[in-house]
């Protein structure tokens, strides 16, 4: 074991690790980046199929990101956002309303994804409240959601993975069955689907609208629980019995947006408005931590009032507007409209899809291939008729994850999905390289 590695097992406790694995898988030592690659410090490249946690869209050590950041380091760091403000911030939010669904209009900075899902509940629940709704508590998220891990956040998160063992403190939400197009309840394929599914959202709704304050929804991909990914009427319908019924729809938007399911924002595939939309992630392209809260006038205004009145919104961070990172989601916005990014990513995406198909549709355990924008999922089963899934813990994601490293792609599966979801600078020939190691892995594992 190298000695800084003995030096992180010291100290450091990772996140989302058993860290008794590390004592036979100790953790890689990355030394720098270049565009898809990162290198450890044995030189050693790894492709960066993940996009390092889903962040980096426009390369590791980006030059027009550096150099944004690099002008802006040397003007102003940080500075406290209550009762200030400074140009980052103000050009950051001009520029993301331009791409933002139309009717948001107001926005609010937290530092990361979990923040920005903890401002929208508390923003949501206050916003009833002081309009005279004082019944509307409650919650409605869907099941194998993912919205964050603080205590709020995973109290809307229905995988049970990340938040059964806290339930004796969660807050209690209204849970429902999320669309699984794969495992079709209703016998129904892609092909067939008139969104069934939704028939459950709907009565739920009907029943209990008079305490629910908002439902939250990742738009067009359940992303942590396995890439699941469902029919844009779902959000159709959605937004409109939520209009009806009074009711705020949340748009968790921080692992979908920024181009990642081929539009700006998930949301624009069915060409509708949330109340509230969280986003995060990919808004720094991978630099820095930063989160946004983008909200109506109508809610804005149920907090606008004398101070006197305690209608004020008084939740904040230390590090909200911060200059850094608001310099480098600029810069990050600015690459997708000078450089055209959307419109690259159709000729792309469309070449990720068909060349994980052409290698993978036909092997045995390989029970669906699902692609939105620059995300291709590959499900695995025991059995490809039945469906039938392997076990969680037989980890045999994880197995072929230790494989792939060790021909220098980063896969980093979630549970028994295979995915890929690559820095969008990715050349159609580094596409082939990476499908290509995976399916050795693959092979490799099962033969």
């Amino acid at each position: 074991m190298d000695p800084l590695q003995k030096k992180d097992l010291e100290n450091i406790w990772h996140p989302c690790s058993q860290m008794k694995d590390y004592e036979n898988f100790p953790p890689i030592i990355i030394d720098k980046g270049e565009g898809i690659y990162l290198y450890d410090i044995h030189g050693k490249h790894y492709i960066d199929a993940i996009s390092s946690w889903w962040v980096n869209l426009f390369g590791h050590n980006n030059k027009r990101i550096n150099n944004a950041l690099k002008k802006q380091v040397d003007s102003l760091e940080h500075v406290i956002f209550s009762n200030f403000s400074h140009k980052p911030a103000i050009e950051l939010s001009e520029k993301i309303l331009e791409v933002s669904p139309k009717g948001l209009s107001k926005i609010f900075f937290g530092d990361n994804g979990s923040s920005a899902v903890e401002i929208s509940l508390k923003l949501s629940f206050q916003y009833h409240k002081q309009i005279g709704f004082k019944n509307k508590t409650k919650f409605i998220s869907l099941k194998d959601g993912y919205h964050g891990e603080t205590i709020g956040a995973l109290s809307v998160s229905k995988t049970p993975l990340y938040s059964e063992i806290y339930n004796e403190i969660l807050i209690q939400t209204i849970e429902v069955n999320s669309p699984n197009c794969f495992r079709c309840p209703y016998l129904k394929t892609r092909e067939t689907c008139n969104t069934e599914c939704f028939l459950e959202m709907e009565k739920t709704i009907k029943e209990n609208h008079q305490d629910i304050t908002a439902v939250i929804i990742e738009p067009m991909v359940q992303c942590a629980s396995g890439m699941k990914m469902y029919p844009k009427e779902y959000l159709i319908k959605l937004r409109e019995l939520t209009k009806l019924y009074n009711i705020n729809l949340i748009a968790d938007e921080i692992a979908v947006g920024f181009g990642r399911t081929g539009k700006f924002f998930g949301v624009d595939h069915a060409n509708i408005t949330p109340d509230i939309m969280c986003v995060s992630k990919g808004l720094t392209g991978g630099y820095l931590p930063l989160s946004l809260v983008i909200t109506t006038n109508e809610i804005y205004n149920a907090f606008y009032d004398d101070y006197e009145k305690l209608k004020s919104f008084l939740h904040s961070h230390s590090y909200s507007g911060n200059p850094l990172a608001c310099s480098v989601a600029i810069e990050t916005l600015n690459i997708f409209k000078e450089e055209n990014t959307l419109d690259k990513l159709k000729h792309k995406s469309k070449y990720l899809k068909n060349s994980v198909e052409n290698l993978f549709k036909d092997l045995d355990y390989v029970g669906e291939i699902r692609s939105m924008g620059m995300i291709c999922a590959i499900e695995l089963v025991k059995d490809k008729k039945s469906k039938e899934p392997f076990d969680f813990k037989d980890r045999i994601g994880y197995k072929i994850y230790k494989i792939a490293l060790e021909n220098s792609l980063i896969l980093r599966p979630l549970g028994n999905v295979l995915y890929f979801m690559p820095p969008y600078i990715i050349t159609n020939q580094q596409i082939d390289e990476m499908i290509n190691i995976a399916l050795f892995s693959y092979k490799k594992f099962f033969k």
